[in-house]
């Protein structure tokens, strides 16, 4: 679809939806919406049933992280229409403690897509019938896809074979860190290499080198 159509179907969007949907962009052939949270459930109730849209399926739901904001993270509703042959991106901005309402209602398969978004990013969805983890263990804590998230600190979860259930512990690299010593990639290893003493000393491959 050309940009020119999308720039078209943009203003549409946002004369229709004034003041829920505040603006939209056209980025690398993808037009995005910007809505207002409370009013996510109007506006992607909008785009689904109006004649010139027709966005009948939800391809996903993810979020972006930006701790740098007050509202820091990106809630993202991709949809698309396969009567228009189009897509459409819808974005509304939260944080750690506004609830998104939940569009379960409007998409079953939401259901599932907001339990992702929960779990990774920690993001509340009002009214959503099952919000529980889906991708991490049931005692998981913290969100793995926030900018925050330490990389070493929290729990592991485990099958011990020895006994026979599965088993909390700290997580452990399997090796330290290392430090380069400009002589070899790996600090402590020793000058000469196994096989090394072949290439030298005074035996006999030497002498006739020589001669």
């Amino acid at each position: 679809m050309s940009d020119s159509a999308l720039i078209d179907l943009g203003q549409s969007i946002t004369a229709a939806l004034d003041p829920d949907v505040s603006g939209y962009e056209v980025v690398v052939g993808q037009l995005t919406v910007h809505a207002r949270r409370g009013a996510i459930i109007k506006v992607l109730t909008f785009l689904r049933d109006e004649s010139d849209c027709l966005f009948h399926q939800l391809i996903d739901i993810t979020a972006v992280d930006h701790p740098e904001r007050e509202e820091r993270f990106d809630v993202v509703y991709n949809l698309l229409s396969m009567k228009q042959n189009q897509r459409v991106r819808v974005k509304v901005t939260t944080d750690e403690e506004q609830p998104v309402p939940s569009i379960a209602d409007l998409f079953p398969c939401a259901t599932w897509f907001e339990r992702e978004v929960w779990d990774m990013f920690g993001i509340f969805f009002s009214d959503n019938p099952d919000l529980r983890r889906i991708l991490t263990d049931y005692g998981f804590e913290g969100h793995p896809l926030r900018k925050d998230f330490p990389m070493t600190g929290y729990v592991e979860v485990r099958y011990d074979e020895q006994q026979k259930r599965v088993i909390y512990e700290p997580v452990k690299l399997n090796q330290d860190f290392r430090t380069f010593d400009f002589l070899s990639p790996w600090e402590g290893m020793t000058p000469n290499l196994p096989g090394d003493e072949k290439a030298g000393g005074d035996g006999p491959a030497e002498e006739g080198a020589a001669s």
